[in-house]
């Protein structure tokens, strides 16, 4: 499958979990959070050290979503992002968009391991 396929079927979710959103109005990940959320995607916030994001409910886990996200989008610390990988794999999430610099080696691998 080629990349712009994958892209693609990937946007094409309508619902996403944002792993590692901040509570921070300025950050960049807040600032796509608000923008997807312009552009009609439903999003759950997770960040286990927020209540809410935006005014929208804040889940401390993957696994404490209310529902299974089409995917999700990863905008959290390298060290933490394995940890997010894992919890994915073990919901049956497939589908992870891991942002530029939240990448580490460790969750590459387990990508590769569970076919994310």
């Amino acid at each position: 499958m080629s990349v712009k396929r994958e892209i693609d079927e990937f946007v094409a979710g309508k619902t996403f979990a944002m792993a590692g959103v901040s509570r921070d109005a300025n950050a960049f990940s807040t600032a796509v959070y608000r923008e997807l959320k312009a552009k009609g995607y439903r999003l759950l916030p997770v960040n286990p050290n927020a209540d809410t994001i935006e005014g929208d409910a804040c889940y401390a886990s993957l696994a404490a979503l209310p529902e299974k996200p089409d995917g999700v989008l990863v905008f959290t610390q390298p060290a933490v992002t394995a940890s997010v990988v894992r919890d994915a794999a073990a919901a049956g999430i497939t589908r992870l968009w891991i942002q530029q610099g939240a990448e580490s080696a460790e969750a590459l691998e387990l990508c590769r391991e569970h076919g994310l």
